[in-house]
């Protein structure tokens, strides 16, 4: 029946209904730059969803684990591929965006008789000035966008919209400052998806949705504090100092440690 346009029309309104209901719980990613180099940070319960991909670039990822994985190879393979078969350099995330990726999740998203992408990408890339650093983030439909300086992924584009608004009033100039901004990031999206999901029931029960929580950093923090119970902080840093090629490493457990406030526990990365 799909084969009749308005029918293909709505099979994938109904997919893309499907597809926003699926990452309302999943764990916002946040990705900062700044002089020394970018940091991503999420949160996760075991299994990792920030990757090296290449000497400069880094993916941060929201969804389902065994997609992201699938992507993340095929990230990995087409960016070893054309670093082999043409230079480092020619590398760039968005070419392995617009020409890899990209493709792949849009095909899988429109042909409606197959499963889809439960995922969003967040690719950041390290240039050699600060100027030059680029996010890059794909959407489960394939879409895909290029922004500077700072980049999210969030349940919906209002969510994703609050927390670019938060990260516009902040600065950063060290990587403690960095990291501090990305959990405080990720905490206003946090709770705006948890939020979206309390308004949810409430309306099928006929109440008036809560207000909207405040943003400041007291209540920031209190609701990591809540969250941190079975929880994982991952960071993750591509540090433009570094003299080797590959500029990625992630965070251990007692760097990031002594750079989140005493309070908030003992995260492991």
């Amino acid at each position: 029946m799909y084969e009749e346009p308005y029918r293909w029309i709505e099979a994938i309104g109904n997919r893309r209904q499907y597809l926003d209901g699926q990452f309302r719980q999943g764990s916002p990613v946040i990705g900062i730059g700044w002089d020394a180099g970018i940091l991503l940070m999420t949160t996760s319960k075991g299994t990792p969803k920030l990757y090296e991909i290449y000497d400069r670039l880094a993916l941060g990822g929201m969804g389902h684990p065994a997609d992201l994985e699938k992507l993340r190879f095929h990230l990995l393979e087409m960016a070893h591929v054309e670093g082999f078969n043409r230079s480092p350099s020619d590398v760039t995330g968005g070419r392995i965006v617009k020409y890899g990726i990209a493709p792949v999740i849009k095909q899988a998203f429109e042909e409606v008789f197959k499963a889809p992408f439960i995922v969003k990408i967040l690719l950041a890339e390290l240039g050699q000035k600060v100027e030059k650093d680029r996010f890059l983030t794909v959407n489960f439909d394939g879409t895909f966008e290029e922004k500077s300086q700072y980049a999210v992924l969030a349940a919906s584009p209002a969510i994703e919209q609050e927390m670019a608004a938060y990260l516009r009033q902040q600065s950063v100039v060290s990587l403690e400052q960095a990291v501090n901004v990305a959990v405080c990031s990720w905490a206003v999206g946090d709770r705006a998806q948890r939020q979206t999901l309390e308004e949810s029931r409430d309306q099928l029960k006929g109440q008036d949705a809560p207000a909207r929580l405040a943003s400041d950093s007291d209540l920031l923090y209190e609701h990591i504090r809540q969250c941190m119970h079975g929880m994982t902080i991952e960071c993750a840093l591509l540090d433009r100092h570094v003299p080797v090629s590959s500029k990625y490493r992630a965070l251990a457990p007692d760097e990031l440690e002594r750079l989140l406030p005493n309070d908030l526990g003992h995260p492991t990365t």
